[in-house]
């Protein structure tokens, strides 16, 4: 008998097996006589290599099984050919037979001629051209199956494959973690997905990511047996994720300021580690300072400056010059040529150019060969068409080279990041250009006066915000009395800083004309009203349309203490009293500068000496996160008691408690502790209107100016005198008065009631006046004229000898 059998044994293994499936005839010796069709697709051996081979070999059955007469069935394990062991629910049945008997074995699980078509159509469609890869594992964590899929996927053949746990076909640190749910699928009967990240025989060089599944396989009884898993090859769709991701995180990172330091710092940030082990951004000194780079290309030696890096490594100790430093490249250099072409470069450690210019930068080669650096990209910053530096990419740590799809991910982050730059050079030219303009136009230093000790602080606003239009000013007027002003123009930058110059140019200009607080704010308001006008009328002025502006004016008299305010739109000064006591002076603000059309009211209060005025723009006092009530709160509870403190350690205190960092808006103090001139040192006469009293005047001068211990002057002081006092009488009106105060200069003021100032003028040769105020103009320092409520005043200023001043 052979191993397929007779036609007649066929029929009667399938008239014994009604409803199964005939696998096996044995003869009493348990050695198989037939293999069928059936057996081969269960157990995947061929009838070829089945034959002559005992049951025990192919099957659980002990050789006693098959030597009794009677039928019998059981549950059997069955090895398959690759490894893997069934559970079968077999059927033996004796066979009569010439010579020995025979043995049927039929299976009642798997009716093998009765397979549904499109289950085994499914079946090897899974095996051998499905394009998931599959493969089973069975309890055991081993591989007992994979599809051709899986063998394409993991480059490893079957006899590699079967029988091995996960590790014979992927290598990484995610494989353990992976075997791991596995086993936890095998557990809890819980499916299990996600993304493995490692390298298969198919690609050594590189990582790769799958996305896997593990599914639990279960028999009729509903135990677990084995797994299922599947794994697709994801790396192309992951790489493009991962790079939408850091270019969607360089959108919102990069450029959140307009600082250029800040900027580079950013893009470093962003890019390592999840895309470079090391980033260096080196860029032109021209950048740095806000001038503007020669557009094009850099042909010639190129010097730049390190402004940021970042590195895996804490420290940085892979950067060959540190923050702030010079890096110079030489021709040779991937840096230089791309400066020159406007090109990127991608190299590795072997390229030519890499080792020609590890050669000529020892430094560099050192660092090299220390860190393990195999792979660059060099990326120029063009903005513009204006070549602002370079980007180095680095990676050693990471074994992956970068590839040409990572080049130009880097030139589009540089791209990004190339405009931020060149704004932030922008802003900082602007900047800058404000500043230097602000600080040419506020006074660089206060000047000495005998009515006010002051100090000031001044604190411009964040970059963000650019520079405002704060100001403030003491100006000496005449009669030893002193103006201090301050003021706030709207807006920020060039703009507010050139109407802020305008601003207080007109102050200081219409305070030399001597003008009445209130009356200086109101020709204040017409100038601003004429600006604004202009500018919409010009848009190419530096000057916006939205001309607007607030001011504090005060004059201090430090012969009578009174001090006179005024206010358009500006918060009042604070006042502490000598016992420490503060309050805010009580005004009539009038309106904002350039509203026009309302009038401006002044205020007259008396300072005890060493009283102090706080004066103050809204920055100092309000913030988004401060209202104006509470700033003015904290300005009183600093000020409380500090009327004798040092002023300029008030002012630190003061500044560094209400703002804390850089203040959205410009902030300006100026602080001034009044004084009172010595009553000795004022001489007051009532003038007759007679010319007969000049004479008298005259001499009561001369021994006042003895007394004050200044004779040296007499001469010149009794003829200024003569001509003052003969003028008023001859041209004014009654009542008449003569003032001398000796300060750091002899002052000496002839007031009257009649309004007409007086012109200077050349008299011919034979006009027999004309020639007083000519005189008087020779004679002294400076001279001038002011108006009161009742008439004029008219005075000048002598120096006063060394010894005496």
């Amino acid at each position: 008998m052979n191993a397929h059998g007779t036609s007649s044994q066929r029929e009667r293994g399938e008239r014994s097996g009604v409803g199964s499936s005939l696998l096996v005839v044995t003869d009493a010796h348990a050695r198989v006589v037939v293999w069928t069709a059936a057996a081969t697709h269960l157990l995947g051996h061929s009838a070829a290599d089945a034959a002559g081979q005992t049951l025990p070999d192919l099957l659980d059955i002990a050789p006693g099984r098959l030597s009794a007469s009677a039928p019998w069935q059981g549950r059997l394990t069955a090895r398959h050919q690759n490894g893997r062991r069934l559970e079968l629910q077999l059927s033996a049945y004796p066979l009569a037979a010439d010579g020995e008997p025979l043995w049927l074995l039929v299976s009642q699980d798997h009716p093998a001629v009765s397979a549904d078509p499109q289950k085994t159509a499914l079946s090897d469609w899974v095996l051998t051209g499905s394009p998931i890869a599959v493969s089973v594992y069975d309890t055991d964590m081993r591989c007992t199956r994979q599809n051709a899929a899986m063998r394409r996927l993991c480059g490893v053949p079957d006899e590699d494959r079967l029988g091995r746990s996960l590790s014979a076909a992927l290598r990484g640190p995610d494989t353990a973690q992976w075997e791991s749910r596995m086993r936890q699928v095998l557990e809890t009967g819980t499916s299990e997905e996600g993304l493995v990240r490692g390298r298969t025989a198919v690609d050594l060089d590189h990582d790769h990511v799958f996305s896997v599944t593990a599914s639990p396989l279960c028999d009729p009884d509903g135990r677990i047996v084995g797994l299922c898993a599947t794994a697709l090859d994801v790396s192309e769709e992951h790489r493009n994720r991962q790079r939408l991701q850091l270019l969607n995180e360089a959108s919102t990172r990069i450029g959140s300021t307009l600082d250029v330091t800040r900027t580079a710092r950013e893009l470093t940030e962003v890019v390592v580690p999840g895309f470079g082990d090391f980033a260096g951004v080196d860029l032109l000194e021209a950048l740095l300072s806000g001038d503007e780079p020669a557009h094009g290309p850099i042909t010639t030696f190129t010097v730049l400056r390190r402004v940021a890096h970042t590195s895996v490594r804490a420290g940085t100790p892979e950067a060959a010059v540190g923050m702030g430093g010079v890096d110079r490249y030489t021709a040779n250099s991937p840096q230089a040529r791309c400066l020159a072409t406007g090109k990127s470069e991608l190299h590795r450690v072997a390229d030519p150019p890499i080792r020609k210019w590890m050669e000529e930068d020892e430094v560099r080669g050192a660092l090299l060969e220390e860190y393990g650096f195999h792979s660059w990209m060099i990326v120029p910053v063009i903005a513009r068409g204006t070549a602002l530096g370079v980007v180095i990419f680095v990676r050693g740590e990471r074994p992956e080279p970068f590839e040409h799809e990572d080049l130009v991910l880097a030139e589009e982050l540089v791209a990004r990041a190339a405009v931020c730059l060149d704004n932030a050079r922008r802003f900082t030219r602007e900047r800058t250009t404000a500043l230097a303009l602000q600080h040419s136009l506020l006074p660089r230093h206060l000047p000495h006066h005998s009515a006010v000790d002051t100090a000031f602080r001044y604190l411009p606003a964040a970059p963000q915000s650019g520079v405002g239009g704060d100001w403030f000013d003491v100006i000496p007027l005449s009669g030893a009395r002193v103006a201090l002003v301050v003021g706030d123009v709207v807006g920020h930058g060039i703009h507010a800083s050139a109407t802020m110059g305008r601003l207080r140019t007109a102050v200081r200009t219409l305070a030399d004309v001597d003008l009445s607080p209130d009356e200086l704010l109101t020709q204040l308001d017409d100038l601003v009203i004429r600006l604004s006008a202009d500018s919409e009328m010009d848009t190419g002025t530096i000057l916006s349309s939205d001309v607007g502006a607030t001011c504090l004016y005060a004059v201090y008299d430090p012969a009578t203490g009174h001090c006179c305010v005024a206010s358009a739109g500006h918060p009042a000064p604070a006042l502490v009293n000598p016992d420490g006591g503060v309050a805010f002076v009580s005004l009539h603000p009038g309106p904002p500068l350039g509203v026009g059309g309302l009038p401006f009211e002044a205020a007259d209060v008396v300072l005890p000496e060493g009283s102090l005025l706080a004066l103050y723009t809204d920055g100092l006092v309000e913030s988004r996160q401060r209202a104006m009530d509470a700033g003015l709160g904290e300005l009183c509870q600093l000020l409380a008691g500090a009327a004798a403190s040092p002023l300029d350690a008030l002012c630190e205190q003061v500044v560094a408690t209400l703002l804390s960092g850089r203040p959205a808006d410009d902030a300006a103090l100026l602080l001034a502790r009044v004084r009172r001139l010595d009553s000795q040192k004022i001489a007051t006469w009532d003038v007759p209107r007679d010319p007969e009293a000049v004479a008298r005047i005259r001499a009561e001068v001369v021994r006042r100016l003895s007394i004050w211990g200044i004779e040296e002057v007499a001469f010149i002081t009794e003829l200024v005198v003569s001509e003052l006092v003969t003028n008023a009488i001859r041209y004014g009106a009654a009542p008449i008065q003569l003032r001398l105060v000796l300060d750091r200069m002899l002052i000496c003021e002839v007031a009257d009631a009649n309004n007409a100032a007086p012109h200077l003028r050349r008299a011919r040769v034979f006009d027999e006046g004309g020639r007083g105020l000519l005189l008087v103009a020779q004679l002294t320092q400076r001279w001038g004229t002011r108006q009161t409520l009742k008439g004029k005043v008219i005075w000048c200023e002598q120096a006063l000898p060394e010894a005496a001043s």
